[in-house]
């Protein structure tokens, strides 16, 4: 069962992902320096940050199961509170170092922090749920 919940946990993270770049996907892609075609889309477009992403969300969801099963932490309540902690005070700070010293600008690490967050609430949700 423990298998699945990740599988499933992974997924709904990048369920999550994908409606939350749907929705941001002009100011990112602005904040980002995405070179865009004639249509506005990306250019050179590749299938593989989709699926990096994917494996990305498998590996996310695995360690936060680790953790949860140590810290003992079950139920929804929980694991939304424990997953929104990872996202907001490991995983955005990373960001937030990384796209500093690359001289990003700052709307780009709240859009991705915000993501980080928000995603690992969901994780961890779906994780102390089963």
């Amino acid at each position: 069962m423990g298998f699945l919940s990740v599988i499933i946990a992974a997924a709904a993270g990048w369920g999550f992902g994908a409606i939350w770049y749907m929705t941001l996907a002009e100011p990112w892609m602005n904040a980002a320096g995405i070179e865009r075609d004639e249509n506005g889309k990306p250019k050179g477009e590749s299938a593989l940050p989709y699926i990096l992403s994917a494996i990305a969300m498998v590996l996310v969801a695995g360690m936060m199961r680790h953790i949860f099963a140590l810290s003992e932490i079950d139920g929804f309540g929980m694991g939304l509170v424990a997953g929104l902690g990872i996202g907001l005070f490991f995983i955005a700070p990373w960001i937030m170092i990384n796209n500093a010293y690359a001289g990003r600008p700052f709307k780009l690490t709240l859009i991705d922090g915000g993501y980080a967050t928000f995603g690992c609430a969901v994780i961890g949700a779906v994780l102390a749920l089963f």
